[in-house]
């Protein structure tokens, strides 16, 4: 099922989330949901606050990003990167910190450049409730540590220059208000 995406503005995009408890909610069922709901608006990592549970769960599926790349540009890293990530928590990030505009589909229509560390370690259950520990590097790390940002609350605007905060301040304000030109269902704050 599709899902509305929580446009920015909503509380639950700024809260921290709850852990899940095991045997709570049917983790399978909605993740196959956040799948479809992110198919659907072309993303690759959807958190659960982005559908308006403050929940820490999130999906990525880095695979589309190699889609247009010739055999010798495709990043290893995200070939059958498609996970569910429950309960995750990044026990370390390092190597150098680099660059990439980053968007959000709860804030269509704007991107900023995000520095992030190229690492990182995290500690996660699956859908079977099978913990696991792996690490990341590159866009995978990245697109993990964007959708952990979610869980706590934090958008890739928080980490943009003031500068280029003032610039965009408006746009949020249109977002927040329903206007923007998404191609996907969003829900707005009331």
């Amino acid at each position: 099922m599709i899902l509305p995406i929580i446009a920015y503005g909503d509380p639950v995009l700024r809260k921290r989330a709850k852990e899940i408890e095991p045997g709570t909610i049917d983790v399978k069922t909605l993740s196959e949901n956040m799948f479809e709901t992110m198919y659907a608006a072309s993303g690759v990592g959807l958190a659960a606050p982005q559908i308006g549970q403050s929940i820490r769960m999130f999906v990525v599926d880095g695979e589309p990003l190699n889609e247009d790349e010739a055999d010798e540009d495709i990043d290893q890293e995200l070939v059958g990167f498609k996970k569910v990530f429950i309960n995750p928590e990044i026990i370390e990030e390092a190597g150098e910190d680099w660059g990439f505009e980053e968007g959000c589909l709860s804030i269509p229509g704007i991107r900023g450049e995000v520095m992030r560390p190229e690492i990182v370690v995290v500690r996660y259950f699956d859908v079977d409730w099978v913990e696991h520990e792996e690490e990341y590097e590159g866009m995978a790390a990245r697109i993990i540590q964007h959708e952990y940002d979610h869980l706590d609350g934090k958008l890739f605007t928080d980490y943009l220059p003031t500068l280029r905060r003032q610039l965009i301040k408006k746009k949020l304000a249109d977002i927040t208000k329903g206007k923007t030109d998404a191609e996907y269902r969003m829900k707005f704050p009331k």
